[in-house]
């Protein structure tokens, strides 16, 4: 197989574009067979960096030029028609095209999500793409929710695919064999919740493709109960954001270096992928650091090595041909 190339967009981010190519050099110093990064930004800012860095001429990396930039407070929509030239424009046209094999960006969130529905395609058979989430636990594993923001309103049909769609992600990226599969409630007990939780149970129940153990509560989210929640994206949001300040409140009190709070940091993950596409897109937080974008650029390869979103195709292929 060919080495695979994952575009990264250089000036999306509020310390980009040095954090941009710090991250750059870590993802590059810290993997023995890296992937060629394709590096999308003004090359005027890009290389006096790459040369403070000691990246110039380095045969890993390819610039791509953009001149544009879209900003956070620009109307995503609007932003990607008026400015194709930007950054984001640019890396969804070569992932579209096929001159990369993924896409990374600490940009303007609605951008990213705009240009993912616009330039890519929704894998066959998935009614909406979600976002997940990683959640740290106590014993020092890792688990995963979704949806967390992508869809606000859900149908059961949704949230019974957002079940497949996370046990395939925690089951390539997070090693797990046969993930549990968990629905966000108010009980355990069959037929609590509301009315969403409600029609959603009986049809995880019947899910031949999960691995399904019952409702979940939310004292459950840092234990090792299940490997993958499944709720509506308004209330996955709220939990996310909850886990976020997680580790604002350990600086507040001095337990940042804790091996448990430690894990909150956003830095640590990188980013968040959209799932139910046909090609790797990963989302990173504004505030990125170096270790944020090296981690993106880790993230995106792994999806990339793993055939994840061919794996997704083929799983809902399965699921059609059963319906």
């Amino acid at each position: 197989m060919s080495e695979l190339k994952i575009g990264l967009d250089m000036m999306g981010g509020d310390y980009a574009p040095k954090e941009a190519v710090k991250g750059v050099k870590l993802y590059l110093e810290n993997n023995s067979h890296p992937e060629i990064i394709v590096c999308i930004g003004d090359e005027a800012q890009l290389t006096p960096l790459f040369e403070e860095f000691q990246l110039n001429g380095h045969p890993n990396i390819q610039i791509v030029h953009a001149s544009e930039v879209i900003g956070f407070n620009e109307h995503p929509t609007k932003a990607l028609k008026e400015k194709p030239h930007s950054s984001i424009s640019i890396g969804f046209h070569l992932l579209a095209s096929g001159k990369i094999d993924a896409f990374a960006s600490a940009g303007s969130t609605g951008a990213m999500m705009v240009g993912t529905m616009y330039a890519l395609k929704t894998v066959k058979g998935v009614l909406r793409p979600t976002i997940p989430s990683f959640l740290p636990r106590l014993d020092g594993s890792t688990g995963l929710i979704l949806d967390v923001g992508l869809n606000s309103d859900c149908k059961p049909e949704q949230l019974n695919q957002f079940a497949i769609l996370g046990s395939l992600y925690a089951e390539e990226m997070l090693s797990k064999n046969n993930p549990s599969i968990g629905l966000l409630n108010v009980g355990e007990e069959e037929g609590k919740g509301n009315i969403l939780a409600q029609a959603t149970y009986p049809l995880l129940k019947a899910n031949k493709h999960i691995n399904f153990q019952g409702n979940i509560e939310g004292r459950d989210f840092f234990k090792n109960k299940v490997d993958v929640i499944v709720c509506d994206g308004f209330t996955g949001n709220v939990v996310l954001k909850m886990a976020e300040s997680m580790y604002e409140v350990a600086v507040h009190r001095k337990l940042e270096k804790d091996e448990f709070f430690g894990q909150f940091h956003y830095e640590n993950y990188g980013g968040t992928p959209i799932l139910g596409v046909d090609k790797p897109v990963i989302i990173g937080h504004g505030i990125s650091n170096d270790k944020a974008f090296c981690n993106m650029l880790v993230q995106a390869a792994k999806m990339g090595s793993t055939h994840l979103c061919q794996k997704i195709e083929q799983a809902f292929a399965s699921v059609s041909a059963e319906a």
